[in-house]
């Protein structure tokens, strides 16, 4: 479980990074570390916060066609936004924009990235 939650920290400490190096509306202010926090948090939101709400959000995602789920990934967003005080997202549609980057970052870099859930085999013998 730590290791997961290390590399996911990882990746959605670049994927906030470039959100945040694209988007204007997105920031985190005068401090490198700040973003480092809020890639934690937002990696504690996700594994954490992000289930529940979307075990209790089933009925809006199977009517909305799972549109809704990316609206969950926004408040994921929101909610860091909350907790970290110099990480801000100014407006919704520069959230919206900032989940669109972060899931594509995120997309990219998964396959580049160890698998924690991956078991090392011992070699075989013959």
């Amino acid at each position: 479980m730590g290791r997961m939650l290390l590399i996911s920290w990882v990746s959605n400490a670049a994927a906030l990074f470039v959100a945040s190096w694209v988007l204007s509306g997105v920031t985190y202010g005068d401090e490198w570390w700040t973003r480092l926090i809020a890639a934690a948090v937002f990696t504690v939101v996700n594994a954490w916060i992000k289930p529940i709400v979307a075990v209790l959000s089933i009925p809006f995602i199977v009517v909305t066609l799972g549109l809704f789920y990316f609206f969950i990934n926004v408040l994921m967003l929101y909610v860091t936004d909350w907790v970290v005080p110099d990480f801000e997202i100014r407006t919704f549609w520069w959230g919206v924009l900032a989940a669109i980057i972060v899931s594509i970052v995120n997309g990219l870099l998964h396959p580049l990235l160890p698998d924690p859930r991956e078991r090392r085999r011992s070699p075989q013998r013959t």
